[in-house]
């Protein structure tokens, strides 16, 4: 793969005009996807509110950490579990229900900006926003693509194995990590790809 070095706020100038590009649709689902902990992905999707509003579209920052399980569900096989981290961890019913369908052309763009609060293991009782037309949803999280979930533009934070190991805080997730690679190959579903291994220095493929 070539990758072409790019400043971090050239990369948020770049996706900012890859997103204000799309038309044809009512609202927009941007996710930005990586390892937790090891990525930018927060960072990432942080740094693109303020350039999107000034280019004129109303914007929501959601989380995909806002939906997880209950610690009941997500930890049934123990807390260090890896495959329950890959496949068990994540609400995609309540994510594709709360927040992106309501982004479809015959959605109501009601969203809920947050579902669960894994600390204190309860619901957030967050109200639903409603995003006008042009509207943006910023989407970060871990293992977002190839479970059916419909994004706009989908950005992938690419580690190679060896900065993964080093960066990852959870060592005991990475055979979650491997079987992501393996089973879906997200740089091969992703609009974008970035490699990270040097956050301040990241770096975009080039097809």
């Amino acid at each position: 793969m070539r990758y072409r070095p790019i400043s971090p706020a050239l990369l948020v100038s770049e996706l900012t005009e890859r997103i204000t590009s799309i038309t044809g649709r009512r609202r927009i689902a941007v996710a930005i996807d990586g390892a937790a902990g090891a990525t930018n992905t927060t960072e990432l999707a942080d740094a693109l509110v303020d350039p999107l509003r000034i280019a004129g579209h109303a914007v929501l920052r959601v989380s995909a950490n806002d939906f997880l399980r209950p610690a009941s569900l997500r930890f049934e096989r123990g807390k260090e579990d890896p495959d329950s981290r890959y496949s068990d961890w994540l609400d995609l019913g309540a994510l594709r229900r709360e927040v992106l369908d309501p982004l479809a052309e015959d959605g109501s763009g009601l969203v809920l900006p947050s579902l669960w609060d894994p600390v204190r293991d309860r619901a957030t009782r967050a109200e639903r926003v409603e995003l006008p037309e042009g509207g943006v949803v910023l989407l970060d999280g871990e293992f977002l693509f190839g479970a059916g979930l419909a994004f706009d533009l989908s950005v992938h934070l690419w580690l190679s194995p060896s900065a993964l190991r080093r960066r990852v805080p959870d060592a005991w997730a990475l055979p979650a990590y491997a079987r992501y690679e393996q089973e879906v190959d997200p740089s091969a579903l992703s609009d974008v790809v970035i490699r990270v291994d040097d956050p301040k220095h990241p770096a975009r493929y080039e097809p």
